[in-house]
């Protein structure tokens, strides 16, 4: 019978010179590094490390242990590539963070910034919240429409949704950000409390028809099940809706909004506490034209494309793994025109003027088909 404990000792011996090889080649490794940096060449080399694989797999003896050393060695590279970018990083070699531009504070005062919706939205909830009064604020029809208020130079910043703690991303925001060429500046979260809307002294008995946003529809749907007989209409905006109501002055209309938009447009409070998630929470991002970043932000959006390939996405989450970097986020998109190919959108802890944040940076986009770094930027407390 085969002794464990002799087995263990071997193995244990074994390791320590794994250990000692894997270090003598770290140090190759670094002095391969220097060479890069002088030259210019770039850490990836797809190709040489696919043919060196590719013999490696031959020298092993069976299908498992081929397998092993495929895995094995692709680690191993993905670990020296990950010590050439610190190196990189360390002589002060720029990556595609060097447009940006760190500054103590945002410019606060004097600015355009629009929403989309009406007053009395939660998008202007948010706008009231992560600007101070000396704002000069107006409001457009679509999501696009912002961000081209942005694109075009009209406005400063735009304020848009682009999450809910109860329905998710708002996937036209993730789509947007990659069409145009903005930057997350900031972010500010409002806690949302839908009420339903309608003309004062009008019972529920009366109501027939509800208008809101359809995400404000979908955070309601259990009281509005228990009303089966009310016809729903979606709204480009829930203040909108209530807008509506407001403006037809039919009894046997409803519009599901905030209290807000209820007080700005006449409305009373037919019921309350409808949405079944009391932690119903939108977070809202503030969009610019300009690459800036606060000194004191902490957390960095980016976006990237991958190989359709085995083990892609894999590799690159372990850029943030391996230098310490909390991710907070990952969602994913398709690529128009590329059939179940997708986009991966991250968000994690960190600040541009990192070590660790440059390195995992470089590594994204020296080993992604494209990569893009959205933004960095603080949070605001919640209103």
């Amino acid at each position: 019978m085969t002794d464990l404990l002799e087995c263990r000792k071997e193995i244990d011996v074994i390791d320590k010179e794994i250990l000692r090889l894997f270090e003598k080649r770290m140090k190759v490794c670094e002095d391969v590094a220097e060479y890069k940096i002088h030259t210019g060449k770039k850490v990836l080399d797809q190709k040489r490390e696919q043919d060196k694989i590719e013999v490696l797999k031959e020298s092993a003896h069976g299908e498992f242990n081929e397998l092993g050393a495929q895995e094995l060695f692709q680690q191993i590279m993905a670990i020296s590539r990950k010590r050439q970018y610190q190196l990189l990083t360390k002589n002060g070699v720029e990556n595609d963070t060097k447009d940006y531009e760190m500054v103590d504070a945002l410019p606060m005062t004097g600015v355009n910034v629009v929403f989309q919706g009406v007053e009395g939205a939660y998008s202007y909830a948010a706008m009231r919240a992560y600007f101070s009064d000396a704002v000069n604020s107006y409001h457009v029809k679509t999501f696009r429409d912002a961000m081209e208020e942005v694109a075009s130079g009209k406005a400063d910043y735009a304020v848009l949704p682009i999450e809910n703690s109860t329905e998710g991303i708002v996937t036209d925001i993730y789509d947007l950000l990659t069409e145009y060429q903005l930057y997350i500046v900031g972010e500010q979260g409002v806690k949302v409390e839908h009420v339903l809307l309608g003309i004062p002294e009008t019972s529920l008995d009366e109501i027939k028809t509800v208008y809101s946003h359809p995400q404000a529809l979908a955070q309601c749907k259990k009281y509005l099940e228990s009303h089966p007989d009310w016809k729903i209409v979606k709204t480009e905006n829930t203040a909108g809706a209530a807008k509506k109501v407001h403006e037809e002055m039919n009894r046997s209309q409803a519009a599901i909004a905030s209290r807000a938009a209820g007080e700005l447009y006449g409305l009373s409070v037919m019921a309350e506490n409808i949405c079944y998630n009391d932690q119903n929470v939108t977070r809202f991002i503030i969009v610019s034209a300009h690459p800036v970043y606060e000194k004191s932000a902490a957390k960095v959006s980016v976006c990237f494309e991958l190989p359709h390939e085995s083990g892609t996405l894999y590799n690159m989450l372990s850029h943030f793994i391996y230098n310490g970097l909390s991710m907070t986020k990952i969602e994913s998109r398709p690529i128009t025109g590329k059939k179940w190919e997708y986009r991966f959108f991250v968000d994690f802890e960190g600040n541009l003027e990192e070590p660790a944040v440059k390195n995992a940076l470089r590594g994204l986009e020296a080993e992604a088909n494209r990569m893009r770094v959205l933004g960095n930027y603080g949070q605001q407390e919640e209103q």
